[in-house]
């Protein structure tokens, strides 16, 4: 039996805004895993249900970064009227299932058993047309992961910033994608079958709204422009924006406003 957990921090304000530490218990890795979920000023006082926009950390990062480190995504919910979950995927997850670390089940994690422990727990629009999914660096890799397998949840996706292609990385240890994925060496279609330039197949002809932007000054910007051209050539849709900037939360912090706007379009086209 599926066991949840939840514990609710508000505010001792009664007109505060309610941000919730939302606990769930993974079946598939044996662990508790705490997520932000951020509500709008309205929700309690408003007999419907809300949009959810799941929002991914980064490597070395945690559930906590985005709310600590862009504030102003609280605001964001209330302007747009969407409920924000940010979760935890582990500094290194790459929010998949490893083939050779059963322990680290992060596509489970976040497909399955948290959007049931959101969809159980809050209003939610319990459809694509009220789901999307996006995230920064690692977590852009992993919202795009996530979307590409997983048509049924999600009907729009971002990245900002994201590691698109990282094969060229795979001799690199900071990462940690060998402890995922196995050596490159060894595994190499362990590799080519979970890098999103590989993935683009799992989406052509379906209709997922997708937005990913890059930094032109950023250590990925050649794997987003190399993704973005293999859309073009396979008639993918998507918009692609780069701008000057770093791998910094100052990009994020600018980047994050566009994807709010993004969303709220994709939600109020499909749920009014």
């Amino acid at each position: 039996m599926k066991k949840i957990i939840l514990f609710l921090l508000i505010s001792t304000n009664i007109f505060a805004q309610q941000v919730d530490t939302l606990t769930v218990f993974s079946n598939s890795m044996q662990k508790n895993i705490q997520n932000i979920v951020i509500l709008p000023d309205n929700y309690q006082n408003q007999n419907k249900e809300f949009p959810v926009l799941y929002l991914l950390h980064g490597a070395y990062g945690d559930f906590t970064n985005w709310i600590t480190k862009v504030p102003e995504i609280k605001e964001y919910s209330n302007q747009f009227d969407m409920i924000i979950v940010c979760p935890d995927g582990h500094p290194f997850s790459w929010y998949l299932d490893s083939p050779v670390d059963k322990s680290f089940r992060y596509e489970t994690y976040i497909s399955n058993e948290l959007v049931t422990a959101i969809d159980k727990n809050y209003k939610t629009i319990n459809s694509t047309k009220g789901r999307a999914i996006t995230g920064l660096s690692m977590g852009g890799h992993g919202a795009f992961y996530l979307a590409f397998k997983h048509p049924d949840l999600f009907g729009a996706t971002g990245s900002m910033s994201g590691g698109m292609n990282f094969i060229p990385f795979a001799h690199k240890k900071n990462y940690e994608l060998a402890n995922r994925l196995g050596s490159y060496d060894q595994f190499p279609d362990n590799w080519k079958n979970n890098t999103i330039i590989n993935m683009t197949d799992l989406i052509a002809g379906k209709d997922l709204k997708i937005l990913f932007d890059c930094g032109i000054d950023d250590f990925l910007y050649d794997t987003n422009i190399e993704l973005h051209k293999k859309m073009i050539l396979q008639k993918i849709p998507h918009d692609y924006i780069e701008r000057p900037g770093r791998h910094t939360w100052d990009y994020w912090r600018n980047s994050i406003k566009y994807h709010v706007v993004f969303f709220d379009t994709f939600f109020k086209k499909n749920t009014n």
